[in-house]
């Protein structure tokens, strides 16, 4: 008599395999991935060198860094312990939560925030004349008297003669934060307008105390069709973000910048040097096909003097330069400035090996793959005090503001 199959009996008779379910993977990697990535090349480096990564050497700057960074974040220190086989992070205080820290924990979407129309605690369906009442006002603009407005006409006309010789240029508006500043001009709407001052006041943002601020204040804008406003400052910034442009400045206003706590060069202001960006003429194909390949330097000599011989030295990769910018610093510390964006750049650091006619090999440290404007912006970040709130982006080529989560 035959035996009745079962479903079991079916299941379980499967030769090939054709049953058999692996879950399925992804090549997505979260940001504790990211960290223990991160971490596991501190390991790897001490498993190889006997010892941690020190700043003495600039390949070893970014992962020494890095290791210290980790050590001051306990959130980091609790998700990293268990692959801590060096015994790098000591002691990990472990925080239980609660509901405090919960509703503390950063809220990106701004749902507790009773600022934003998106709260939670925010009933958004009932109307609120005192918001649309200060929204119109905020985008009337009044005509100015011609004599008040004649010395802005002549900078407006002066401003359109420099971006036609390409002095100034047009570039995308990314942030409030980083790009409205008092002093600039930017286009809305397709008129181009004059940032003259912003009485700006700072507010906490939420729940959370913290360093969560939020900056607003009336401004004092011009408009190059002869009216003005003194919108929120945020108002504008959301405004030139969806639908304007940023002028950047001239090359003398950013050498201007360098004067720091001074408003012309006087004879008592002492010179610390320069900080340079050179382009590098190389036939090597190595080096000529990389793009976006700059050198920034500091020099305490006059930069021509400083690059005739180049082409015998390996600073230079033994070939000819080309100057592309020069930052005449008085009253900063230039050396400090180049080490700053040495620093802040580390990952963009060009690693290649050359070798002088006896065959001794030497490998430059001061040659980084970043876009030009980019280089201008941290340097303009630096000046401003900023740049600690940002980080390069190497994979987007763009500066981006930190988040408690980044290394």
């Amino acid at each position: 008599m035959s035996k009745k199959l079962t479903i079991d009996d079916i299941l379980n008779d499967d030769d090939f395999g054709l049953l058999d379910l692996k879950p399925k993977t992804s090549n997505i990697k979260s940001s504790d991935d990211r960290l223990i990535d991160s971490f596991e090349e501190i390991n790897m480096f001490i498993d190889k060198n006997g010892r941690e990564p020190n700043t003495s050497n600039m390949s070893e700057y970014g992962l020494s860094a890095r290791l210290k960074a980790m050590r001051q974040d306990n959130a980091k220190k609790q998700i990293l312990k268990f692959y801590d086989r060096h015994n790098l992070l000591g002691e990990v205080e472990v925080k239980k939560l609660t509901i405090d820290d919960i509703l503390n924990e950063e809220d990106e979407l701004g749902l507790l925030n009773t600022d934003n129309e998106l709260s939670i605690f925010k009933y958004t369906h009932i109307p609120n004349p005192e918001k649309r009442a200060e929204a119109d006002f905020v985008a009337q603009r009044k005509r100015m008297k011609e004599k008040d407005f004649e010395p802005y006409e002549a900078m407006f006309q002066k401003v359109h003669q420099e971006i036609k010789e390409r002095k100034r240029k047009i570039k995308p508006f990314q942030s409030i934060e980083k790009n409205l500043a008092p002093g600039n001009f930017y286009i809305l709407d397709g008129v181009l307008l004059y940032l003259e001052k912003a009485d700006t006041i700072t507010k906490k943002r939420g729940l959370k105390s913290g360093n969560r601020v939020h900056i607003d204040g009336r401004t004092k804008t011009i408009f190059e069709n002869g009216t003005c406003s003194n919108m929120l400052y945020r108002s504008l910034g959301k405004q030139i973000q969806k639908n304007g442009k940023l002028i950047t400045q001239t090359e003398s206003e950013t050498e201007s910048k360098m004067f720091v706590n001074a408003d012309s060069v006087n004879e008592e202001d002492f010179q610390k040097g320069w900080v340079y960006i050179l382009k590098s003429q190389s036939k090597n194909p190595e080096i000529a096909s990389i793009k976006d390949l700059y050198k920034i330097g500091f020099s305490s000599v006059n930069i021509d003097e400083r690059i005739k011989n180049a082409k015998n030295e390996v600073t230079y990769l033994f070939a000819e330069v080309k100057k592309i910018q020069n930052y005449c610093c008085y009253n900063i510390n230039a050396n400090k400035l180049e080490q700053l964006l040495h620093r802040f750049f580390a990952t963009a650091c060009l690693n290649i090996d050359l070798f002088d006619e006896k065959g001794q090999r030497f490998t430059p440290r001061e040659w980084f793959v970043v876009p030009l404007d980019v280089i201008d912006e941290a340097i303009r970040l630096i000046l401003n005090g900023t740049i600690v709130s940002y980080k390069y982006n190497i994979e987007n080529k763009i500066i981006e503001e930190r988040s408690k989560n980044n290394d």
